[in-house]
């Protein structure tokens, strides 16, 4: 996926509505990786809905969630944001992850969650380590409590070796993280994967230190529209 400005999410986000299936959505979002998790957890549809949009902030990380519409109300701000609170404190218990408040396109709280390549995948590999398998069965039972809310995984790598090869990597272990919580119960329409090869770095790649920190998977965790509804009706506990 490339990135959006808000106007593209806006244009985006009324062809979806007109786009088919799950699946169907899921081919089109991530054709680098041509519905690899579809094939691999027996027709699992992972990505769906507005919920699924993501676009970059130039300077400022990363625009988030579904574009839904007109302005959500203080009140249903408030009310996500005590959500959200909640599945932050659980997800910072999880050893090996990075957790922080973001906001999303709707101006509502939101998580982001990153997992390096130390705890989740040997040098140039998308094998989960035992390490990292526990950690995300702590991270899924998380995200089972909280159905309301979309899932977006990017894998991430330094740039040793070439573009295919990192691009190639990238995909497989964001579809690695995916296809792991989907194992271990996270239901598959609420998670959309993207590998974003080299093109992201958050350190240099000119040392080890950086390129370790350049080799990451980093998870948005966002209020979809149910969150929303049931945030506007007041019912949202």
């Amino acid at each position: 996926m490339k990135r959006f400005n808000y106007v593209m999410v806006l244009l985006l986000s009324g062809a979806l509505m007109f786009a088919g299936c799950s699946s169907s959505k899921w081919a089109a979002q991530n054709n680098k990786t041509k519905g690899g998790i579809l094939g691999g957890t027996g027709g699992a549809a992972v990505g769906a809905g507005l919920g699924a949009i993501f676009a970059k902030n130039s300077g400022k990380g990363a625009i988030i969630g579904a574009a839904i519409g007109g302005a959500v109300g203080t009140g249903a701000g408030i009310l996500v944001g005590k959500k959200m609170d909640q599945q932050q404190a659980e997800l910072e218990k999880i050893e090996g992850a990075q957790v922080e408040t973001v906001t999303d396109s709707n101006n509502l709280q939101a998580i982001k969650v990153t997992f390096d390549s130390g705890i989740l995948f040997a040098t140039g590999k998308s094998a989960l380590s035992t390490a990292s398998k526990d950690a995300l069965v702590k991270f899924a039972t998380s995200l089972k409590t909280t159905q309301e809310t979309d899932v977006k995984i990017y894998g991430h790598t330094d740039n040793t070796g070439s573009r295919e090869i990192n691009e190639k990597i990238s995909n497989e272990r964001a579809e690695s993280v995916a296809k792991y919580l989907i194992e271990n119960g996270v239901a598959g329409s609420r998670l959309v994967t993207e590998g974003k090869a080299y093109d992201e770095p958050v350190a240099s790649n000119e040392t080890a230190e950086g390129r370790a920190q350049n080799r990451r998977v980093e998870i948005f965790i966002t209020a979809n529209e149910t969150m929303i509804q049931q945030a506007e009706a007041g019912t949202l506990k």
